[in-house]
């Protein structure tokens, strides 16, 4: 039988067709996460461990930085003053099991993309389909420079900060294991999410919720909730949140001009329409 066609469905075909796709991404995300277990010795001490040793390159910039500069930071330690523990009988277990899984959303993002991409597409137009060929190429290589930006800047910042921080010489750290992995998974794949900024300003610009106008208007409340951001997925010091707020402010200007694009292509589609008229 014949499939058929964007018109021609009612809205039970499109939440059939949504269910597919999100089972195709499913099935991707587990295929991915699965591959992700069995390398658990690379995941766990190489990925997830490495912002826990000094050698980690980031340490070791801003240590080289700190030193020029002159002035004494922790990130010159030997090794950080605490430890990870895991205080359940299952929990070593269920941090392999979910680490994985995230593990394979990250890796599996852009099939992830193409699905949420092939639901999406039939209802554009054919000159929209024709401009957006490289929606999927754009929106994972953003997803993958935040999450790498996250786990190399974030997350080595937060845990320099937390991980050094005490009230008194009496109490030592150590760290639940889960919360420590949490710190790791949050860090990377919010900063992966909040690059997404210009796909999203690109969407809400189609549809006409946004314009440029709106965005340059309420500029200055964008920069308090890119600081407020910048406070939640980072430690409570100022260099950290002027250090991530920088790449998010840079993006909120570059959605602004995606989206005077989209707006100027409007206009001129507009205009073909009525000549044809």
């Amino acid at each position: 039988m014949a499939k058929k066609s964007i018109n021609d469905m009612s809205f039970l075909d499109h939440l059939e067709d949504l269910r597919w796709h999100l089972i195709r991404a499913t099935f991707g995300i587990l295929i991915a996460g699965t591959g992700a277990f069995l390398m658990s010795d690379f995941i766990f001490e190489t990925i997830i461990f490495g912002p826990k040793k000094m050698s980690f390159p980031t340490y070791q910039y801003l240590c080289q930085i700190s030193q020029f500069i002159g002035i004494e930071t922790t990130f010159c330690l030997d090794e950080f003053p605490f430890r990870i523990q895991n205080r359940t009988m299952a929990g070593q277990f269920s941090a392999h099991i979910w680490t994985s899984i995230y593990a394979g959303l990250i890796i599996a993002f852009p099939y992830v993309v193409y699905q949420f991409w092939k639901f999406i597409s039939p209802g554009l137009q054919p000159n929209e389909r024709k401009h957006s060929r490289g929606f999927i190429f754009v929106t994972s290589m953003l997803f993958f420079i935040g999450v790498l930006f996250g786990y190399y800047i974030v997350t080595p910042l937060s845990i320099n900060f937390l991980g050094t921080y005490t009230v008194s010489s009496e109490i030592s750290n150590e760290i639940d294991l889960s919360s420590y992995i949490a710190l790791v998974r949050s860090s990377s794949l919010a900063s992966g999410l909040v690059f997404e900024l210009p796909i999203v300003i690109y969407f809400l610009t189609k549809i006409g919720l946004v314009t440029p106008q709106i965005l340059k208007k309420y500029r200055k409340f964008a920069l308090v909730i890119v600081l407020i951001i910048s406070a939640i997925i980072t430690p409570p010091d100022i260099a950290s949140q002027v250090i991530v707020a920088i790449p998010i402010l840079l993006l909120y200007q570059i959605s602004i001009y995606i989206s005077k694009i989209v707006v100027r292509n409007q206009e001129r589609q507009a205009k073909r329409d009525l000549k044809k008229k």
